[in-house]
């Protein structure tokens, strides 16, 4: 009988894509995949390292699948893993530990695993990590995150990816189009372009930069595949935006108006502290830049609240920096102390009540955003890709320019691209729509 294997997966999207690499290659060994809910023979957890609970919540999750299935391996990979190995492997339950060089070797490794209680620990220095490994995911019908780049060179004083993930590298402009047509054959509409600094494509393996392969030729290219019907750029850092990039998403069919764009702080002094590369007039300034070349656009922000110095006064210059910069959404993070990060030992630690009071008063900022977002666009007529439900009446897709919408469930609607028209948004920040039957120009 096939082993079954299991995974979960914590974090961002290149974690999904990379997990989802990772179970193709076992099941082409021979592994049957099958759902986290059922018994397996291995569970595979990719982790993150962006938060302090990293440890909490992986010892849950590994006494959660010993539970149920008490003789299976228990493996941990990813960011965590290679952060602090030693700490996860002394997790009851846990089997095996890969690091960022070994986990895309799982197969080499998992049928050497005994019912050892000792961990097996497989890590090393993350400067040895000089390798680029391809990845995409299919495990959703309708989207796909497809990896281009990996690793960063800016170390951030609060960030770890550096050290979990090493150096900025990428793959080359052929392997990326490959990648993207495999996907397309597989019937899926979307693609979105993933990565730790993703403008940052066009390194090679030693960090060099790779002849004529940026950012911007990369979306060009893309653009001119017949074969992909939308494109997306997952976060991608303001000072990486190029004139050229704008121009191309502006002018391009398939590449969606929709930036994601980390700020962090709106004080220029909190942004000084965590080495950012631009401050708050640059921000603004690229923001407007890109609204000039498409005014429908989706804009997305992260900011992170309760850094180390950040006062009442630096919180509330940031709070009206984007209440008057009117973003889209937000993503918010409240800040989380890491070990080997220069943020780590700085003084001003900020109470933890006061970060997450911070985080509330931003949630909710966010929430009022995205409804005058969406009310910009009431009456108008957009392309929705819709998406497969999940158990409740209504189907969900999202616009070109990332606004959620719903219709009544039916299939034949799903993973196809549809002209509706918005009307209205309900209790829950949903837009309301009605199907247009007839292909109608869109409201740009």
């Amino acid at each position: 009988m096939k082993k079954r294997i299991a995974y979960h997966t914590l974090g961002c999207k290149l974690n999904f894509s990379e997990t989802s690499a990772i179970s193709r290659k076992m099941s082409d060994k021979g592994y049957e995949k099958v759902e986290l809910s059922e018994e397996a023979d291995f569970y595979v957890v990719n982790t993150c390292s962006v938060t302090e609970n990293a440890n909490k919540k992986c010892r849950a999750i590994a006494r959660q699948l010993k539970r149920k299935s008490p003789s299976a391996k228990v493996i941990f990979m990813g960011c965590y893993a290679q952060l602090k190995p030693d700490e996860i492997s002394e997790i009851p339950g846990v089997s095996m530990v890969l690091g960022a060089k070994d986990k895309f070797r799982l197969d080499s490794y998992i049928e050497s695993l005994d019912d050892s209680e000792e961990a097996l620990v497989l890590n090393t220095p993350v400067k040895e990590v000089d390798f680029y490994t391809p990845a995409y995911s299919i495990d959703d019908r309708t989207r796909s995150f497809l990896k281009i780049q990996d690793g960063c060179d800016y170390f951030c004083s609060f960030c770890t990816i550096p050290l979990a993930r090493g150096k900025s590298r990428s793959a080359s402009t052929e392997t990326v189009i490959k990648q993207a047509q495999e996907i397309a054959a597989k019937g899926i509409k979307e693609i979105v372009l993933t990565g730790v600094n993703t403008g940052d494509f066009g390194r090679s393996e030693d960090g060099r930069t790779r002849g004529e392969e940026s950012f911007t030729d990369l979306i060009l290219s893309l653009s001119k595949m017949e074969e992909i019907e939308r494109w997306r750029i997952s976060s991608i850092e303001p000072n990486l935006i190029s004139a050229k990039v704008i121009e191309t998403v502006a002018s391009t069919k398939t590449f969606m108006p929709h930036f994601h764009i980390p700020l962090q702080s709106g004080s220029d002094k909190i942004l000084k502290l965590m080495r950012r590369k631009y401050d708050s007039t640059f921000y603004t300034n690229k923001i407007q830049e890109i609204r000039d070349k498409i005014p429908h656009v989706c804009i997305g922000i992260d900011v992170i609240v309760g850094f180390p110095g950040e006062s009442d006064e630096d919180f509330l210059t940031t709070y009206n920096f984007l209440k008057d910069l009117q973003p889209s959404y937000l993503h918010v993070f409240s800040y989380s102390e890491r070990l080997n990060t220069k943020a780590a030992s700085m003084d001003g630690s900020v109470d933890p009540s006061k970060r997450k009071e911070r985080s509330e008063q931003l949630r909710s900022l966010s929430l009022k955003l995205q409804r005058s977002y969406y009310s910009k666009f009431e009456r108008s007529e957009r392309p929705v890709l819709f998406e497969a439900g999940n158990g409740t009446k209504d189907m969900h897709g999202f616009t070109d320019n990332y606004i959620k919408v719903k219709l009544p469930y039916d299939e034949t609607l799903v993973n196809t691209v549809q002209n509706v028209r918005i009307s209205g948004i309900d209790a829950d920040g949903i837009a309301e729509c009605e199907l247009l039957q007839n292909k109608m120009k869109v409201t740009l």
